[in-house]
C-alpha cells in the first residue's frame, strides 16, 4: 500500500514539474512575441517616420521647383518694379533660333539705321496705355537708348479688332512697306474666335508673308491673354515652334505672379483683356530681357536661320492684299465711297437706305483675280442692316453687320470662298432692307 501511495505522489510531482516547465516555455514565448511585436512596430515606426520624411522632403523639393522655374528661389514680383528671374523664365515660351535678330543687332552696333516694326490688335496699338507708353514705344525707347548712334525708325501698324486674318492681308502695304529689319507679331487675343482652322492658317501666313519679304527680317512673337487665360497661345506656339520662332509669353509671365499671389489683374489692366500703363511695360522688359541675352551671347550665335521650307498649314493667304477704295474700283449701284475713317480704315464703301425706304437694286460688285477671297465689313452698334454675298453668281453667305449693344463700331472679316487654283471671279454685295433705316460698309475684299 505505501509503496502505491509513493508511487502516485512521485508521479503528480512529475506532472506539476512537466507543467511548471511548459507554463514558463509558454511565458517565455509570449515574452519573446511581445518583444519581437515591439520591435517590429518601432521598426515599422522608424520606417513610416523615414518614408514621412522623405515624402516631406519630397514635397518641398516639388514646392521649391514650383517657386521657381528657373532652379532659384522665388522672388516676389513688386507691381511696376523690376520684372523677376521667374518671370523671364516663364515668358520664354520659346527661345527659337537668333541669327536674323543677331544681324540686326550687329547693325545697331555699327550705327547703321533700322526698322522696328510691329502688328497686332489693340494691345500693339496701345489701347489703356496710349502712344508713347505701348510696349512698342517703349521697346523701342529701350533700343535707342541702348544703341544711341543707330537710326531707329519706328513703325507701329496695331489696328485695334484685328486678327492675323486681316493683318496677313494688310501687312505688306501697313508695314513691309516700310522695310522692317526686325518685327514684332502679336495677335493671341484677337485670334480667339470661333474661325480656329482658318486664324491658325492665317497666323502661318503672316509669319511666312514677312520671312520671305526682301529684307529678310527677324521676327519676334508675342503672347498677351485676356484675364481668364484666353489666349491662342496654344495654337501659334505650335507654329512658331514649328519654324524655331522667338516667343515671349506675357501670358505665362503675368498669370503665375498673379496666381503667386504677387498682383492682381486690375493691377496690370483697366479691363479683361488690354494691358494698362504696367502692364505695357513688363511687356517690353520681357522683351529687353529676351534681346540682352541674344545681345551677351552674340559671338556664339551662328549657323543656318530659321527652317521655312515647310508650311505648317495650308498657307493660303500668304501675300494677301486688301483692295480699297484707294486701290480698287468697284461697279454698282447704291454704294457711295467714302474717304474718311472707320475702324482704323481708310476709306471704305457705304449703301444707306432711309427708314421706310427699300434697297431696291443696290449693289457692290468687284472683278478680282484670286485663289482665296474674304471681305472686311463694318459692325455698327446701330443702324445696320445684312447683306448677302454672292461669288460666281451662286450665293454664299449673309453677313450681319449689327452689333447692338456692343462696345463700338470696328471692322470685323469673313473668308468667302476657296478654289483649288488662281483665277477670275466676281464677287457681289447685295444690302437686304431693313424695317428701320440702316446701312451697310464694305471696307475691302481680302484676296490671295
Amino acid at each position: 500500500m505505501k509503496k502505491r501511495i509513493l508511487a502516485v505522489l512521485c508521479a503528480a510531482a512529475l506532472l506539476l514539474s512537466l507543467t511548471a516547465c511548459q507554463n514558463q516555455s509558454t511565458s517565455e514565448s509570449m515574452s519573446d512575441s511581445s518583444s519581437q511585436s515591439q520591435a517590429s512596430q518601432s521598426s515599422e515606426s522608424a520606417s513610416a517616420e523615414e518614408s514621412s520624411s522623405e515624402e516631406q522632403s519630397s514635397v518641398q523639393s516639388e514646392e521649391s521647383s514650383e517657386q521657381s522655374s528657373n532652379g532659384g528661389e522665388y522672388v516676389k514680383y513688386v507691381l511696376d518694379g523690376e520684372i523677376t528671374p521667374n518671370m523671364i523664365s516663364k515668358s520664354r515660351l520659346n527661345e527659337g533660333n537668333k541669327v536674323r535678330l543677331a544681324n540686326v543687332i550687329k547693325k545697331l552696333q555699327n550705327s547703321e539705321e533700322v526698322t522696328v516694326g510691329y502688328i497686332g490688335g489693340s494691345i500693339t496699338q496701345g489701347t489703356s496705355a496710349g502712344n508713347d507708353l505701348c510696349y512698342a514705344k517703349l521697346t523701342t525707347n529701350w533700343l535707342e537708348e541702348k544703341f544711341p548712334n543707330a537710326k531707329i525708325n519706328y513703325v507701329n501698324a496695331g489696328i485695334g479688332a484685328t486678327g492675323s486674318y486681316i493683318g496677313v492681308h494688310r501687312v505688306g502695304t501697313d508695314l513691309l512697306s516700310q522695310n522692317p529689319d526686325l518685327v514684332f507679331v502679336e495677335f493671341s487675343v484677337n485670334d480667339t474666335t470661333e474661325a480656329t482652322e482658318r486664324n491658325k492658317e492665317s497666323y502661318d501666313s503672316l509669319l511666312r508673308t514677312i520671312w520671305q519679304y526682301e529684307t529678310n527680317p527677324a521676327i519676334i512673337t508675342i503672347v498677351t491673354t485676356q484675364e481668364d487665360g484666353t489666349s491662342f497661345q496654344q495654337y501659334h506656339s505650335e507654329i512658331a515652334i514649328k519654324y524655331d520662332l522667338p516667343m515671349i509669353s506675357y501670358h505665362d509671365a503675368i498669370l503665375d505672379v498673379i496666381d503667386h499671389g504677387d498682383i492682381e489683374w486690375k493691377d496690370i489692366s483697366d479691363d479683361n483683356i488690354h494691358p494698362n500703363v504696367p502692364g505695357h511695360k513688363i511687356v517690353s522688359q520681357l522683351i529687353q530681357s529676351y534681346i540682352s541675352d541674344v545681345i551677351a551671347e552674340l559671338d556664339s550665335i551662328s549657323g543656318e536661320e530659321s527652317d521655312f521650307s515647310e508650311p505648317a498649314t495650308n498657307a493660303g493667304f500668304v501675300n494677301g492684299q486688301l483692295l480699297t477704295p484707294s486701290n480698287t474700283e468697284a461697279c454698282g449701284t447704291g454704294f457711295d465711297v467714302q474717304n474718311t475713317l472707320f475702324g482704323g480704315f481708310n476709306g471704305y464703301w457705304m449703301a444707306r437706305a432711309k427708314s421706310g425706304e427699300s434697297y431696291g437694286d443696290t449693289a457692290l460688285t468687284f472683278e478680282v483675280t484670286a485663289k482665296n477671297i474674304g471681305i472686311l465689313y463694318g459692325k455698327m452698334t446701330s443702324k445696320a442692316t445684312f447683306a448677302d454675298i454672292y461669288v460666281d453668281d451662286e450665293f454664299v453667305t449673309t453677313l450681319n453687320a449689327d452689333f447692338s449693344g456692343g462696345w463700338g463700331n470696328y471692322v470685323e472679316c469673313a473668308q468667302l470662298k476657296t478654289f483649288d487654283e488662281e483665277g477670275k471671279h466676281t464677287v457681289k454685295i447685295v444690302p437686304k432692307d431693313a424695317d428701320a433705316a440702316s446701312m451697310f460698309i464694305v471696307n475691302a475684299l481680302a484676296i490671295a
